[in-house]
C-alpha cells in the first residue's frame, strides 16, 4: 500500500497517525449515520427551533442543564407564564405548541430560561431570524413567516473548475454612510461582478452577529441570515439572481467559534458552560475571546452539519469557505507557530475531533450536492487538507494560498524595487503542494482592514487623494499603478486552482475599512465603497478594473489555470520574469529602471502577438509596446527563439498564432 495521502515519502513516517485520524473518522461516521446517509443525521434543524404545522405552532430546544423553560416576547408581553411553559420530552429536548393564531409573523420572542442557581433570556439556538433593537442594540428572535415563500427561478451553478472568487460583504458594499442591502447589492454589485468575469461569489458576515463590527466573525445564530441586509427571502433572491448569471455562491462560514454573549448567543444556553462549548480555559479563545466548540460531542457534531445542511438546502449556496480551520485543528490554535516541518503536524497538538468534525462536514456537503465545493483557510500547511476523503484526506476542494499575500506584502515593506528577487518570486508564486488544489490571493479583506494596508495603499499612500486624476503625472503614481497591475497579473497567472479579490481592491479602493466604533464615533465613512470613483471618467481608478477584466477575460478564455506554469526565464540581474503556461508567454520586467530591446528567450517556434500589455493607454500606460506588432521566432544556435522589446515596469502576455 502506497503512502496514504500524496505518495509523499516525507509523510510516510507519520503513516500511524493519519490512518488513526482517517478511523477515528470512519468510526464516528458509522456511529453517527449506522447504515444511512450523514445527510439524515443532520436534519436537526428541521425538528429544533420554532416550527409552523397546518394546526400549531411547536418549538423545540436541547437544554439538558435547564429546569424551565418559557417562551416569552409580544403575545404575552414579555412575561413568564405557566401557559407558555416547555415541556421536558428526551435526552435534554424541551418542547411547546401553541395554536396556529399564538404567533404572527413578524412578532418577537426569546426563551426565558431556568437552571439551579440562576436564570436568563436567551434566543433560541436554532433561530432562522434575529432582529436587533436599533436603541437598546439588544436581539431578539423574530417569528417568520411571510404570506409567499420565495419561489427559485433558476437552477443551481455546476461547478467552476477553477473558480474565481469575488470576496463581498454585503453591508458594506454600498456608496452611503449606513449598512446596505442585499437588494442594493443584487441590483448594484451583482451586475459589476459578472461584468468583470468572475464566477463566483463569496459572501461574509451572513451569519447573525450582534457586533457588525467584527465583520461576521463573532456569529451568535448560525441559523439566522443577517437581517442588518434585509430578509431571508432578499438573499434567496440575491442568490437565485447570481446563479442566473453562471456565478456560484460561497457561504463564509463560521464554525470554529462563537461569540461568548449570553443573551443573544449560545454561551452558557442552558446555564451550563459546557454545553455546546469547552468549559475553562480550553472554552475560550485566547485571542478572539470567544467560545470555541467541543467538536468531540455528537450534539456539536449535529448542531454544526445540520447548518451546513441548512444553508444549502434553504438557501442554494454553491459551497462554502471555512474560516479559522488553523485555529480549530491545533490546540494552540497556531498562534505563534511557525510550521516549518511536517513533525509540527502530528506532534499530538492537534484537535483531532475537530479535524473529524471538518472531515464529517465536507463529506456532507458532497453527498447533498455533488457540484458543491469547499475551501480551508489554514495557514499551518496541514498536508491532506485539500485532498479526497478516501485517500485519506480531510475532503476540502481547495486551500486558501495564504502566503502569497504575506510575500507581497514583504516585498513592498522591505525591498527597493531593484531588489526585487524574480527568482523568488516565482517560487513563492508557485510553491503549492501539486496534490492539493488552492486558491491564490494578492490580497483579500484581512489586507483591507484598519491596522493593515491594501496594496495600492503600500504604493501609493497619500497621494490617492491628490493624485489621481487623468489631466497630470506623478512618477510615484504612475509607478504605483503599473505595480498593481503586475502584482495581480503574476498572482492570477500562476495561480494554483483559482484566484481571489475583495470587493473594491479590484479598482484599487482608496480606503480602508473601519466599522462604526466608538473610537471613530460611529462612524460609518469607512464602512463602504466608494463605488463613485471607478465611474469619474477623470480619475485613473478605471484603468485599473479595465485592466482586472481583460485580465480575468483572458485568463478564462485560454483556460489558463487548469495548466501549470513553468518558467522561461527567471534573470534575477534584469528583474525579468518570463513562463509559459497553456497556450500563453507571461512577460514581466520588474526592473525599475531597465526597458530591453530585442530581450530574447527561447521558446516554440513560431508567430507571436500581444493579447495583454498592462502598459497600453486603455489600462493607463504609455503605448511603449507596438501591440499590432507580430513576433517571429529566429533560429539561433538550433534553438527557436523569440526577442521583444520589453519596457521598464511592464507585463505582457502573448500567444502563439495558429
Amino acid at each position: 500500500m502506497n503512502s496514504p495521502i500524496f505518495g509523499d515519502k516525507e509523510l510516510e513516517k507519520y503513516r500511524p497517525v493519519i490512518i488513526r485520524r482517517y478511523k477515528k473518522f470512519e468510526a464516528k461516521l458509522a456511529a453517527l449515520a449506522p447504515g444511512s446517509s450523514l445527510s439524515e443525521f443532520s436534519n436537526g434543524y428541521l425538528y429544533y427551533g420554532l416550527h409552523a404545522y397546518p394546526d400549531k405552532w411547536v418549538l423545540r430546544e436541547w437544554a439538558p442543564n435547564a429546569t424551565k423553560i418559557f417562551l416569552i416576547g409580544d403575545f404575552n408581553n414579555w412575561q413568564k407564564q405557566e401557559s407558555y411553559a416547555f415541556h421536558p420530552v428526551h435526552h435534554g429536548n424541551w418542547e411547546i405548541e401553541l395554536p396556529l393564531n399564538t404567533l404572527k409573523h413578524g412578532m418577537l420572542y426569546k426563551l426565558w430560561v431556568e437552571w439551579e442557581g440562576g436564570a436568563g433570556e436567551r434566543i433560541p439556538a436554532y433561530c432562522r431570524r434575529a432582529v436587533q433593537d436599533h436603541i437598546s442594540k439588544i436581539f431578539s428572535a423574530q417569528v417568520w413567516k411571510p404570506s409567499r415563500e420565495y419561489e427559485w427561478k433558476h437552477t443551481p451553478v455546476k461547478r467552476h473548475e477553477n473558480p474565481l472568487i469575488y470576496e463581498a460583504h454585503v453591508g458594506m458594499a454600498g456608496e452611503k454612510e449606513e449598512v446596505s442591502t442585499y437588494n442594493h447589492f443584487r441590483e448594484k454589485i451583482l451586475p459589476h461582478v459578472a461584468k468583470t468575469g468572475y464566477n463566483t461569489l463569496q459572501l461574509m458576515a451572513i451569519q447573525e452577529h450582534p457586533y457588525y463590527g467584527s465583520f461576521g466573525y463573532q456569529v451568535s445564530n448560525f441559523f439566522a441570515p443577517s437581517s442588518r441586509f434585509g430578509t431571508p427571502e432578499e438573499l434567496k433572491e440575491l442568490i437565485d439572481t447570481a446563479h442566473k448569471h453562471n456565478i456560484s455562491v460561497v457561504l463564509d462560514i463560521v464554525h470554529s467559534h462563537s461569540v461568548r454573549n449570553e443573551n443573544d448567543g449560545l454561551s452558557r444556553f442552558d446555564g451550563s458552560f459546557n454545553l455546546y462549548f469547552h468549559s475553562g480555559e480550553r472554552g475560550m479563545h485566547p485571542v478572539w475571546n470567544s467560545r470555541l466548540f467541543d467538536y468531540g460531542k455528537d450534539e456539536v457534531l449535529a448542531y454544526l452539519l445540520a447548518n451546513c445542511k441548512y444553508w444549502m438546502e434553504e438557501f442554494k449556496f454553491d459551497g462554502f469557505r471555512f474560516d479559522g480551520v488553523t485555529s480549530m485543528m491545533y490546540y494552540d490554535h497556531g498562534i505563534g507557530r511557525d510550521f516549518i516541518n511536517y513533525s509540527l503536524y502530528y506532534d499530538g497538538n492537534q484537535d483531532e475531533d475537530a479535524i473529524t468534525y471538518l472531515t464529517l462536514a465536507n463529506k456532507l456537503i458532497h453527498e447533498l450536492n455533488p457540484n458543491a465545493f469547499t475551501i480551508a483557510e489554514d495557514v499551518s500547511g496541514m498536508p491532506g487538507l485539500a485532498f479526497p476523503i478516501e485517500e485519506k484526506g480531510i475532503g476540502f476542494d481547495y486551500r486558501m494560498a495564504m502566503g502569497i499575500a504575506d510575500f507581497w506584502i514583504k516585498i513592498m515593506e522591505n525591498k527597493y524595487d531593484e531588489e526585487w528577487h524574480v527568482g523568488d518570486m516565482f517560487y513563492e508564486l508557485t510553491n503549492k503542494r501539486k496534490e492539493e488544489k488552492t486558491i491564490s490571493y494578492a490580497e483579500s479583506h484581512d489586507q483591507a482592514m484598519v491596522g493593515d494596508k491594501t496594496i495600492i495603499f503600500r504604493l501609493i499612500d497619500s497621494l490617492m487623494y491628490t493624485n489621481m486624476n487623468i489631466f497630470e503625472r506623478n512618477p510615484k503614481v504612475d509607478r504605483g499603478l503599473t505595480l498593481h497591475k503586475m502584482i495581480r497579473l503574476a498572482t492570477l497567472a500562476t495561480a494554483g486552482n483559482g484566484y481571489l479579490t475583495f470587493m473594491g481592491n479590484e479598482f484599487g479602493h482608496p480606503e480602508w475599512i473601519d466599522f462604526p466604533r466608538k473610537e471613530n464615533n460611529w462612524s460609518y465613512a469607512y464602512a463602504r465603497r466608494q463605488w463613485n470613483l471607478l465611474h469619474d471618467a477623470n480619475l485613473r481608478y478605471q484603468f485599473l478594473a479595465k485592466f482586472e477584466q481583460e485580465m480575468i477575460k483572458l485568463i478564462k478564455k485560454h483556460r489558463v489555470l487548469s495548466h501549470r506554469p513553468f518558467a522561461i526565464i527567471q534573470n534575477i540581474n534584469d528583474q525579468v520574469l518570463i513562463f509559459k503556461r497553456n497556450h500563453l508567454i507571461f512577460i514581466f520586467n520588474f526592473n525599475p529602471t531597465k526597458s530591453f530591446t530585442d530581450y530574447g528567450f527561447e521558446i516554440d517556434k513560431g508567430v507571436y502577438s500581444v493579447v495583454l500589455n498592462s502598459d497600453d493607454s486603455k489600462f493607463d500606460g504609455f503605448d511603449l509596446v507596438d501591440t499590432q506588432c507580430k513576433y517571429s521566432t529566429c533560429q539561433i544556435g538550433g534553438k527557436h527563439i523569440l526577442k521583444i522589446y520589453i519596457p521598464s515596469r511592464t507585463a505582457l502576455v502573448l500567444y502563439r498564432d495558429k
